[in-house]
């Protein structure tokens, strides 16, 4: 039998012990900084690609998950390879999509490159020295979706959110225009 599925990129641990295909490109990607993102990777902020499970589809290797904390409170599963322990992927339990969305480490990938940050978010605690490119979008603590993510990746949500039978909590329930500004919500770049 032939394998017809696509693939749009590939990735794994540092061990090589777990392979993974992805089959599309991602929704958005994230370069978080807030202060758990910093401590749980030992570096300046986590790279992470929002893409649906079923995009990530795991070849080789025993995956282990553990549970730890993020700013809201509420956790995040993470994936990691039984061997190495290198984080693959989390599930953030706040979204309440259990395991249908990934957010998949873009370190994990063979060529990181092809999944450049679209927001800087939680840009309040990042570190001083760290400069974000002015011509990506950087962000206090979180953004309005309807303003930042592409029709096409709010198409995507919408279907997932379907298929998993919870609603994602976002900022797309109040009509953007609607929605007052925030100081927690920032539009420009943050140096």
């Amino acid at each position: 039998m032939t394998d017809t599925i696509l693939t749009f990129c590939e990735g794994g641990c540092t061990c090589g012990a777990v392979r993974y295909r992805v089959t599309s490109a991602p929704m958005i990607v994230h370069a978080c900084h807030c202060g758990n993102c910093q401590t749980q990777t030992g570096t300046t902020n986590a790279v992470n690609a929002l893409i649906e499970a079923d995009r990530v589809i795991v070849q080789s290797g025993e995956i282990d998950t553990l549970v730890l904390e993020t700013p809201s409170g509420k956790g995040q599963r993470v994936a990691r390879c039984s061997i190495c322990k290198v984080a693959l992927w989390s599930n953030y339990l706040i979204n309440q999509q259990g395991d249908h969305i990934r957010f998949l480490r873009v370190g994990t990938l063979d060529d990181p490159g092809l999944m450049p940050p679209d927001v800087h978010i939680f840009t309040a605690s990042k570190l001083p020295w760290y400069v974000i490119d002015d011509r990506t979008l950087a962000v206090t603590r979180f953004y309005h979706q309807d303003t930042t993510w592409s029709q096409d990746s709010l198409r995507r949500l919408d279907a997932l959110c379907i298929k998993s039978g919870v609603p994602y909590p976002k900022s797309r329930t109040v009509p953007a225009d609607l929605v007052s500004p925030s100081p927690e919500i920032s539009e420009g770049p943050v140096q």
